[in-house]
């Protein structure tokens, strides 16, 4: 008969005792893990958070107190669990997984990795790591009360970038700027007018009229007759935005005339735009004073973040958030610049007001404080329990694993109501590495349609290899015989070239570039396709990426997806489909147990590079779509979370 320790074999106890795990994130997943470990008998744990504890976590990262907040989340879960278990040896580091010092022999030294992160890069990382050094991975991610876990091997099954996923949702700059039509289009507008403001300014994020919208065909003579807005109000003047709030004292009533009327005015020239949309409605800061405040009566009723204030309330508050923050600017010197939190009062404040009172100039509904938020930082509310669900799965997963029954690990999934088998965990077998990953297949390959006269060396470093294929630190040799250096993760070493286009090199149509980063120990291939014939805004494309809405699934039961919301999701994807731009993943659940691939994943997550002979996952959520239809009217809530 079996020895016991607990409720394990002695070998498994032994096993759990002696083997090194580290633990990647200290939030709501990584509270909940730290302490199961501990109590399961793991004794030699490593983990690594590079955030800082804030109150907004305190409502489910239970490891922490409010004598906590501000401090490393790494250290204090450390702490915290130790007092659980006093034997563990555990080691924290307040460090970010992506800093070259924890490379593929710092991986090397754990016999399992757990991933609980908030974020699309540092799993795709993690994921590279972990292919590179054959260390199997535990992926897992919640959001509100929908859970996933599986598990990555290299060789055995598919990797979290196996299947490309479209990028998060953005839109077109003319949108945000001349048009918006839905609440999301207002509140990214006023996310970008708080940074043209008080933070670092971003010429792709301009909140000014777009003079150069192409369906705005309008003559220029008469905008300067018809836009008649006075000095003292701002006027319109084609200078920095921030240039231009310096001049004004960052003067409350001049920006709320300047953005909402005279802006507004100037939109108002562009004839063609209103000839088949509502016009926008200016707003005059004199004007909405003198509405009655009986008229103004919040909206709504509970919690006063959920409430829908007026017009004048949003001008109101508009005015308290520019004032704080101006303030906060004075306080911190000249130069200074802010930065965006939706855990900050004022700045939420400001962007709430800001969203609302662009709204109400184009004729939209106008959202309450609470939506606002949960839509601008792409939250989705996390959940304790779900929290707590999903880290006891991960460490069911790390069972198997370490009594060499890896054949019996799943991917599951927990839904937010049962399924008709009456179960909320719905189990699927791990599919194989898809032969054209371009992170773990054994030769990465990919074909890149730009146009080589117009794109520079900068953009294919930073939008493409960086931000699209996850390198950290890449170089990039031509395939032209003679080995030309384009890019090198070498300092100075060809910072020469940032500004130059690829034709300038002699790259064009069929050009083939070898691009490298070491840290992750990852090759890919680029073929080059020159096109002219590039969408509007659109600067590359990568051919056979995964396509904009998946093919109608066919199978019985549908569940909702996981979204990267909050810091507390991790959302690997397992299925072998390309999904929908909405993340959704349909669950299929019969008599037999059913494959991850049976899945329609969403390719949420990233765009990130393989390494040679790796299996990679897709940085997919799988979300999975509920029985119950939302209802249309809900769309105008629904962001495409990172």
């Amino acid at each position: 008969m079996a020895q016991l320790v607990g409720p394990l074999r002695k070998e498994l106890a032994d096993s759990l005792s002696s083997c090194r795990v580290l633990v990647v994130g200290a939030g709501g997943i990584g509270c909940e893990l730290l302490k199961n470990l501990v109590l399961a008998g793991f004794k030699n744990i490593e983990v690594i958070d590079l955030d800082t504890i804030d109150v907004s976590n305190l409502n489910r990262q239970f490891l922490f107190q409010k004598k906590h907040v501000g401090k490393s989340k790494a250290q204090v879960a450390k702490e915290s669990v130790l007092r659980f278990c006093p034997s563990a040896n555990i080691t924290a580091y307040h460090d970010s997984i992506m800093n070259p010092d924890y490379n593929v022999e710092f991986f090397r030294n754990f016999q399992l990795v757990m991933n609980a992160l908030d974020n699309r890069a540092a799993r795709n990382h993690v994921n590279r790591m972990c292919l590179a050094a054959d260390i199997p991975l535990i992926e897992s991610g919640t959001a509100g009360y929908l859970g996933q876990v599986t598990v990555i091997k290299k060789g055995q099954t598919e990797c979290y970038e196996c299947q490309p996923k479209p990028t998060q949702k953005t839109f077109p700059g003319c949108t945000i700027r001349n048009t918006p039509s839905e609440p999301i289009h207002c509140i990214v507008w006023a996310k970008y007018l708080f940074n043209q403001l008080f933070g670092e300014e971003d010429a792709d994020q301009e909140v000014s009229p777009d003079t150069a919208d192409p369906e705005a065909a309008w003559n220029l003579a008469d905008a300067a007759a018809r836009a008649t807005a006075s000095d003292q109000d701002g006027d319109i003047k084609r200078v920095s935005t921030k240039e231009w709030a310096r001049s004004t004292g960052y003067d409350p009533v001049k920006l709320f005339n300047k953005l909402f009327k005279d802006d507004i005015m100037y939109l108002l020239t562009m004839d063609k735009l209103w000839k088949k949309r509502k016009a926008p409605l200016p707003l005059d800061w004199t004007e909405i004073q003198q509405i009655e405040s009986s008229q103004e009566e919040a909206c709504g009723t509970g919690l006063k973040d959920q409430q829908v204030l007026g017009v004048q309330g949003y001008a109101q508050l508009f005015r308290h958030s520019v004032e704080t923050l101006r303030s906060q600017l004075i306080e911190k010197g000249e130069g200074a610049e802010l930065v965006w939190d939706k855990d900050d009062p004022p700045a939420m404040d400001f962007v709430t007001a800001a969203a609302n009172l662009r709204m109400n100039v184009f004729s939209m509904n106008m959202k309450s404080r609470f939506d606002v938020k949960s839509m601008a930082g792409n939250i989705i509310p996390a959940i304790a329990t779900t929290n707590a669900v999903i880290a006891g799965l991960i460490v069911l997963e790390a069972l198997k694993i370490l009594n060499s029954d890896f054949d019996q690990c799943r991917t599951i999934f927990l839904n937010k109501q049962p399924n008709p088998r009456k179960k909320l965990l719905v189990p699927c077998a791990l599919d194989h590495p898809n032969p054209n990953c371009y992170v773990c297949a054994s030769k990465p390959e990919v074909t890149v349609k730009l146009n080589v006269h117009k794109t520079i060396v900068q953009a294919l470093q930073d939008k493409i290899l960086k931000e699209k294929f996850g390198m950290v630190a890449p170089d990039v040799q031509i395939e032209d015989g003679k080995g030309t250096i384009l890019i090198s993760s070498e300092e100075g070493e060809t910072e020469a070239n940032n500004n130059k286009f690829l034709s300038d090199f002699g790259i064009r149509n069929g050009s083939r570039l070898q691009a490298d980063d070491f840290l992750q120990d990852y090759a890919l291939l680029i073929n080059v396709i020159h096109s002219e014939e590039l969408e509007k805004d659109v600067e590359f494309e990568v051919v056979g990426d995964a396509p904009d809405k998946a093919p109608t699934p066919s199978a019985p039961e549908e569940g909702k997806n996981i979204a990267n919301g909050n810091k507390d999701s991790a959302q690997p994807s397992t299925s072998s489909k390309a999904a929908a731009e909405d993340d959704d993943v349909l669950i299929v659940d019969s008599d037999e147990e059913p494959s991850s691939s049976n899945m329609e994943a969403s390719p949420e997550s990233s765009n990130r590079k393989r390494k040679h002979h790796d299996a990679d996952m897709d940085d997919a959520a799988s979300k999975r779509k509920r029985l119950d239809q939302q209802p249309a009217d809900d769309d105008e809530d629904i962001i495409a979370l990172d």
